[in-house]
Order: C-alpha cells, then sequence, then structure tokens
C-alpha cells in the first residue's frame, strides 16, 4: 500500500483529512472471544497508533478530523499530542458523554489556520454523540484568480454519527444531523456573518443511499470525494471506506463542503426535516407491509375506512419503533409532522391519496447546486471553496475494495485537497 502525499497543504490551496481510528476499546482482537480487545495488549495499540501518527503526519493536511479517538488512555492521548503539537498542530480534543471512553480530536496546522473560535456540541443522546466545531481563518492570504488575495474564513465540525443497528435508529441518526445544521445557523447568525464556507467531516456511519446523506445534500452540501471523482449520487458502489464488525464494507466516512449561498436557493432548514422524516416513515412502514398500499392499509389497522386520524397516525408509527421509545420521535414533532402534512386540509384526518402525496414528496437533491451560485454581500461576490482532489487510502478502497492485509484501522483515510475560489468560477 502506497501512501500519497500529493495532497499537502501549498500556498494556494488547503487540505482536510478525515479517520476513524478505531478505538482499541472496540478493536477485537479473537474471533471467537469477542470480549478480547486490543485495549488489553499495549505493544499492539500502541505500534497501531503509531503507524497512524506516521501516517497523519506524511500526509500533513492542513486540517485532521479524527473520530473514536481512546480519549480514557493518558499514554495514547499524550502521544497524539506530542507528536501532533511537534508538527506544528495546535489540537482540539472532545470526549464523547457518560465516560464512553472514546471521542474526538481536530488538530490545525498553524502554518495554514489559526483559530477564531471554538464550540463544542454535546448531543445528550441515545448514543452519547458529540461534534466540534471550529471556526478558523487562514494564516496567509490565498491569491485569487491572480487579481488579489483572500483571507479564507472556514467553518469546520468533525463528528461521529450514532451506528445504525436497527433502522428504528434513522430518526435519532437524523436528530443528530438537524442539531449540527440547526447550531451552525445559530453560530452564522451569532457572528453575523452567513456567506462563509462549510466543511463537514467525520464518521458517517450511512451509506449514500441512506437519509442522512439525502438530507445533507438537500441542504446544499456536496460529497467532496464523489464531485472529485464526478460520481452522482447514484454511483454508491464505486468506492467503500470501511468494513464492519458485520464484515461488511461501505462507503461512510465523508467530507462534506457547502458553499455560501443566496438565502433563497436553499430550502429552510425544517422543510428538509419534516420532508426527511416522512421518507423514512415511508421506509418503515414499507418494509412491515411489503408493498406501499399494503403500507396503507398497515397504518389502518384492521379498521374499514377511508380516513386516518391522528391517533391512528401515533399508533403505527409506535408499531414501526419511530414513536414511543427514546430515541424516536418526540410528540411534538410527530404533531407538527400531522399538521404540516395537513395543511392543505385542515379537516384533521388523511384519505388515501392525500398520504401518498405527502409521503412521495422527496428532499429535492439540488441538482444544479445551488450552494455554487454566485453571491453578493455588500455587494462583494463571496469566496467559497472548490474540490481539487481527494484520495482515500489504502488504494484499493477506491475502487470499492478491502485489502486484507489493511490493519491500521476498520476505516480508510480520507484526504480532499480544496482552493478559494469565487462562487461564479467554483466548478
Amino acid at each position: 500500500m502506497r501512501l500519497n502525499s500529493s495532497l499537502a497543504s501549498s500556498s494556494t490551496s488547503i487540505s482536510c483529512t478525515t479517520f476513524n481510528i478505531l478505538a482499541p476499546i472496540y478493536k477485537r482482537v479473537d474471533q471467537l472471544n469477542q470480549s478480547i480487545r486490543e485495549s488489553h495488549f499495549r505493544a499492539l495499540w500502541l505500534t497501531r497508533n503509531q503507524k497512524i501518527l506516521d501516517l497523519l503526519l506524511h500526509q500533513r493536511s492542513s486540517v485532521i478530523c479524527l473520530q473514536e479517538v481512546w480519549v480514557a488512555n493518558e499514554e495514547l492521548v499524550n502521544m497524539y499530542h506530542d507528536r501532533l503539537a511537534s508538527a506544528g498542530y495546535s489540537i482540539f480534543q472532545l470526549p464523547r458523554t457518560n465516560l464512553r471512553g472514546d471521542g474526538l480530536l481536530t488538530a490545525i496546522h498553524k502554518d495554514y489556520f489559526e483559530l477564531v473560535n471554538y464550540r463544542e456540541l454535546l448531543f445528550n443522546d441515545f448514543g452519547d454523540r458529540v461534534a466540534q466545531l471550529l471556526h478558523v481563518r487562514s494564516v496567509v492570504p490565498f491569491p485569487l484568480n491572480g487579481k488579489q488575495d483572500v483571507q479564507q474564513e472556514v467553518l469546520i465540525v468533525n463528528t461521529h454519527l450514532l451506528f445504525p443497528h436497527d433502522s428504528s435508529l434513522s430518526i435519532a441518526r437524523l436528530h443528530q444531523v438537524y442539531k449540527i445544521l440547526e447550531y451552525l445557523e445559530a453560530y452564522q447568525k451569532e457572528i453575523q456573518l452567513t456567506h462563509i464556507p462549510i466543511i463537514l467531516c467525520g464518521d458517517w456511519n450511512g451509506s449514500k443511499r441512506g437519509h442522512v446523506y439525502k438530507f445533507l445534500r438537500s441542504q446544499g452540501f456536496i460529497s467532496s470525494y464523489d464531485v472529485a471523482h464526478q460520481y452522482k449520487d447514484s454511483d454508491s458502489q464505486k468506492w467503500v471506506s470501511h468494513r464492519n464488525h458485520r464484515g461488511n464494507i461501505c462507503g461512510v466516512d465523508f467530507i462534506w463542503l457547502c458553499n455560501p449561498t443566496s438565502t433563497n436557493s436553499r430550502k429552510p432548514l425544517r422543510t428538509s426535516w419534516v420532508e426527511a422524516v416522512f421518507s423514512i416513515i415511508k421506509y418503515q412502514l414499507q418494509k412491515a407491509s411489503i408493498a406501499e398500499d399494503k403500507a396503507f392499509a398497515f397504518l389502518w389497522g384492521n379498521k374499514h375506512s377511508d380516513s386516518l386520524t391522528y391517533s391512528g397516525f401515533c399508533q403505527a408509527l409506535e408499531k414501526v419503533n419511530l414513536m414511543g421509545i427514546p430515541h424516536g420521535l418526540s410528540f411534538q414533532e410527530t404533531k407538527e409532522l400531522w399538521v404540516r402534512a395537513d395543511l392543505d386540509h385542515g379537516n384533521g384526518f388523511f384519505h388515501y391519496e392525500q398520504l401518498k402525496k405527502t409521503w412521495n414528496t422527496r428532499m429535492a437533491v439540488d441538482e444544479s447546486e445551488k450552494c455554487k451560485e454566485s453571491v453578493m454581500e455588500s455587494k462583494k461576490e463571496a469566496v467559497g471553496l472548490r474540490v481539487k482532489k481527494a484520495v482515500l487510502f489504502p488504494q484499493e478502497t477506491e475502487k470499492g475494495l478491502w485489502p486484507e492485509n489493511y490493519s491500521l484501522s476498520d476505516h480508510a483515510s480520507l484526504t480532499v485537497q480544496f482552493s478559494p475560489a469565487l462562487q461564479n468560477a467554483l466548478f
């Protein structure tokens, strides 16, 4: 497996690496005894993490976002801090809540970025997940189109979403993404800087076919790796980045980019949320009843009626574990879904055709990628980021293969190179 350093930052570009490094407390070392973990053997986890650091320092990205860092182990934490700091990085660490043992680590290289602000998001949810928000500014102005220099500001998020142990966790995972985007909106209003590129890094524990992917696309985010390789949303099997504990390989690690956009070119966040939830409801009902027409009958139960009441709607959601559980829809959210879906009629119940129209509302993936539109702020063009290159390591994962001799992690590392660009010249 050959290392690739061609994406290192330069005077005209920045780079970002995301990597779930597999905490030793989760790495199984005995297939016959799943309780035996790498954390029991210092020589194993120490050697592996030294090699991970070798890779990261060889890549020398402007920004490094790590997930599953064993923050409960002081020796490992000190090793990461010491080696990254010696290489010129500022380090920010955030453990998961309730003493889970692992957490996030984000490092920014002092040669490329200075920190403007740092925030921590604690979801306090079913999976004790967290996220980091870093507002950074380029140290050295970037030349833009050979005419002017810009000191680029970027919002960077590092996170690790809940693993979908079963499909009833779809709502919990969507909640986590919604909280991130809601916090980003609030932060941008707080600092009065709405036209700024956003990079979301991490292990999203879901593929391009999932609800989280579609939700982020509906909000103007693009998958940097897919853009770099000119893959479409429907190209879901071109690359992989993870072999999970079930032995399945899939692409779950993303570096998302959303460039500055006009306020009228993207759906309101709450609208996208409602549409995403209806999409999950439809999926769960179809899964429980096989066909769409039978899914509608499932909502009705055995009642001979052509209409559905709110109480019947709630009962159906409880049957498919989307309501009435700690990580499901709340009463307020369920009521909001019902009210929004009944806005056209306001009669308090659904008919078959009305419900079909509601749940067939798709989150519009912005094929024209409105997040790349030209924006005027104080009569100046907004400056965003252009995706230049993107690579996965090991390289076999770029072809949808998982090499058996790869042992750094059960995830590949993803590195993306960006350059500043005016919005009317992004691609």
